[in-house]
């Protein structure tokens, strides 16, 4: 009997240790989810329009219908900004944190033989598409100078 007590006891010492071990572990495997990510989940999930009902709704649909027309049309993504820590963010993390479609990591080991081709071609490429990455990387409403920023940050990041 004291033997299968201490074999017991034992046995619940190691279980404590593996929890205590994978829990230490869990903790240090954790990464914040990227804030393009979370915009990206936001963007997706906002309402696509509004119901207006009854004559305060028309009133209230015409006056929206006002304002819209009355703003400016943008033309370029995010207010026209080349800060290319915000395009990258909103725009390329999403494929190039996860590696969707063959997009290279931001890890240097993968750009070899991609940077060596020079800035010129990996703009080129950002903004022609290349393999499964749509032309632009699907934002068809950057601007040239914004690509150009955001391959520049991207590139920096590796360093």
């Amino acid at each position: 009997m004291k033997r299968f007590s201490l074999v017991i006891v034992l046995l619940a010492i190691f279980a404590l240790v593996i929890l205590f071990l994978s829990i230490a572990l869990h903790n240090t495997l954790y990464r914040p989810e990227p804030p393009a990510r979370e915009l990206a989940r936001e963007q997706r999930l906002a309402p696509v329009g509004g119901v207006f009902a009854g004559e305060t709704g028309r009133a209230a649909a015409l006056a929206a219908q006002a304002a819209a027309a009355a703003e400016p049309a943008v033309t370029a993504a995010f207010d026209g900004s080349l800060d290319g820590q915000l395009i990258y963010e909103r725009a390329c993390a999403s494929c190039h944190i996860s590696g969707a479609g063959g997009a290279p990591l931001m890890v240097a080991s993968e750009w070899v033989g991609r940077i060596e081709q020079g800035m010129d071609t990996l703009v080129a490429n950002a903004i022609n598409g290349i393999g499964a990455m749509p032309p632009r990387g699907g934002r068809m409403d950057l601007t040239d100078e914004q690509i150009e920023v955001s391959v520049a940050f991207m590139i920096d990041m590796l360093d």
